[in-house]
């Protein structure tokens, strides 16, 4: 089995909402100094995908990740938890895009590494949710294309996948090659041993441009967008409390129920 999966450098999405800043002018997030950029937590989750099958099926796991100024030693994490290979599109040519964009040089990525049998994303990625990069690149390369798996099981050149539901979940069967995005039921993503840190510091990524996937500038990043963002903001959420008073407990207990029937709650 050779498998791809893709995964993004993201600033940590467990950092206090207050850490970071809306800039109005520019629609982008301003983080605050201290905010360590990760591995995206969802993509992390596509390489365990992938590592069970390796350890069922054994194979080999590229990973491949898009963006600028990428923290070796954060990026690294995928190598050190048993992938075999990195890949970095590492081009200021790349910054900027949108889910078209980052799905296109990904897909063109793919393409020129060519010998692949499953392509594995997250479900979406935790900085923007968007959930389409994955589609977009099944959709590009023309693969069939399962979300949110939360099960994986490779036979006879076939996937079957269970896959999330809103009330449950389904079985899929999908011929390979094709892309699926595995979802957080797969199981929590493995910690990388001290060999596998030590292996991955010893292993240098394949830097590609994009001259080196076939793409020109206008097509990829800022220029290659298909989608323009309106409007960027924090939410500000109001709460209001109303306590319900009474001579006794029930008298309260009556009141409340009385102002919950007047809100049509109950």
């Amino acid at each position: 089995m050779n498998m791809i999966v893709c995964v993004k450098q993201v600033l940590d999405p467990e950092a206090p909402p207050a850490s970071f800043k809306i800039d109005p002018s520019s629609n982008k997030v301003v983080p605050s100094a201290g905010v360590a950029p990760v591995v995206d937590p969802y993509g992390e989750y596509a390489v365990e995908a992938a590592l069970k099958i390796k350890d069922a099926l054994g194979g080999k796991i590229t990973a491949i990740s898009l963006g600028i100024n990428l923290m070796r030693d954060v990026i690294k994490k995928t190598l050190a938890m048993g992938a075999d290979e990195l890949i970095l599109l590492e081009d200021e040519a790349f910054v900027e895009g949108d889910s078209w964009a980052t799905a296109y040089a990904l897909a063109m990525a793919i393409k020129k590494i060519g010998d692949y049998d499953l392509i594995l994303c997250g479900r979406e990625a935790s900085d923007s949710n968007a959930a389409q990069v994955g589609s977009g690149i099944a959709e590009i390369l023309g693969l069939p294309s399962v979300t949110l798996a939360k099960k994986i099981d490779i036979t006879d050149s076939k996937a079957r996948v269970e896959r999330v539901t809103a009330d449950g979940w389904e079985v899929v069967e999908v011929s390979l090659p094709a892309l699926i995005t595995a979802s957080n039921e797969i199981g929590e993503p493995r910690y990388p041993t001290i060999k596998g840190i030590m292996a991955a510091k010893k292993v240098e990524p394949i830097i590609w441009k994009p001259a080196d996937i076939g793409v020109e500038s206008a097509q990829i990043g800022a220029a290659g967008r298909r989608a323009k963002m309106l409007k960027l903001f924090q939410p500000v959420r109001e709460g209001k409390c109303e306590v319900m008073g009474g001579e006794t407990p029930e008298e309260a207990a009556a009141n409340l129920a009385l102002r919950l029937r007047e809100a049509k709650i109950l």
